[in-house]
């Protein structure tokens, strides 16, 4: 693999279409960069998966971008976060990596009530990161947690304003409401994509807090200090990759980015996308 240069791509991968949500904000923040987008929609959601699982399924993802010359890498899922990150660290020691991490400090500031609630997947909630930004950030606040069990798919389907999905969040946040909540924390790349249902529910006095720019942020943060940051004025060019089903995710994007993407199936074989 050859060494990266100021306009390689930055390569950004998720379970599904959740991280096109990290996608659409570093694109904001750096419109110059051109970016590499893999949806692993063929093993979706990774949430219900084992860390074994996730960890081989985001290394080998993380093979495919670099394989098209990826000059660092953006795991746009709060799962594979929590399970893979380190691991991928370990397995590609020469490799900038961003995560994703559940914004409970600023949320845990900005509280006026002091009760706080989270919304993320099973695995990130069991993860050690989550309980290490816990542990570290959230100890004079109440934290109230949900999995919204079956969102994520219904975000997939393009649902975002479905009955599933109002009656799932209706159910994830109409007890926190009941005990105070006045922030929320969207621990899982796909929920931005529903905080308007999100806000209809809470109110104007709920404030939600989305990761997305803050992690647009820290990618430019760390492209600045490598000398690889593109600051040619060009419009950088996005391709997405997907292991589902390509037309299925061509249909889906404009509804998430208000925009088209050129959008390429990619098979599965041999524990590897190619």
């Amino acid at each position: 693999m050859s060494s990266p240069t100021k306009t390689s791509p930055i390569g950004v991968f998720d379970s599904g279409v959740g991280g096109l949500s990290v996608l659409r904000a570093i694109h904001e923040q750096m419109p110059s960069e051109n970016l590499l987008y893999f949806a692993d929609q063929d093993h979706v959601p990774y949430g219900s998966r084992s860390l074994e699982e996730i960890r081989q399924f985001s290394e080998a993802v993380t093979h495919f971008l670099l394989a098209r010359g990826a000059k660092i890498i953006v795991v746009a899922c709060n799962t594979a976060s929590a399970a893979a990150l380190h691991h991928l660290r370990g397995a590609f020691p020469e490799v900038p990596f961003v995560g994703m991490e559940p914004a409970v400090k600023p949320a845990a500031e900005q509280t006026h009530s002091g009760v706080v609630g989270v919304l993320a997947t099973p695995a990130t909630f069991q993860g050690e990161l989550y309980a290490s930004v816990i542990e570290r950030f959230a100890s004079d606040v109440i934290v109230l947690q949900n999995t919204c069990f079956g969102l994520v798919e219904e975000i997939e389907r393009g649902a975002l304003d479905g009955q599933k999905t109002h009656q799932i969040l209706e159910a994830a946040l109409r007890p926190m409401l009941g005990r105070g909540l006045d922030t929320v924390v969207l621990g899982c790349t796909h929920y931005p994509f529903v905080i308007p249902l999100i806000e209809q529910i809470c109110g104007d006095s709920v404030r939600v807090i989305d990761p997305a720019p803050a992690v647009a942020k820290q990618v430019e943060r760390r492209l600045e200090t490598l000398g690889l940051l593109s600051k040619n004025g060009a419009r950088g060019e996005i391709q997405l990759y997907t292991s589902g089903d390509g037309e299925k995710l061509k249909s889906l994007v404009p509804q998430l980015c208000e925009r088209s993407y050129p959008v390429k199936e990619v098979g599965w074989e041999n524990g590897r996308p190619n």
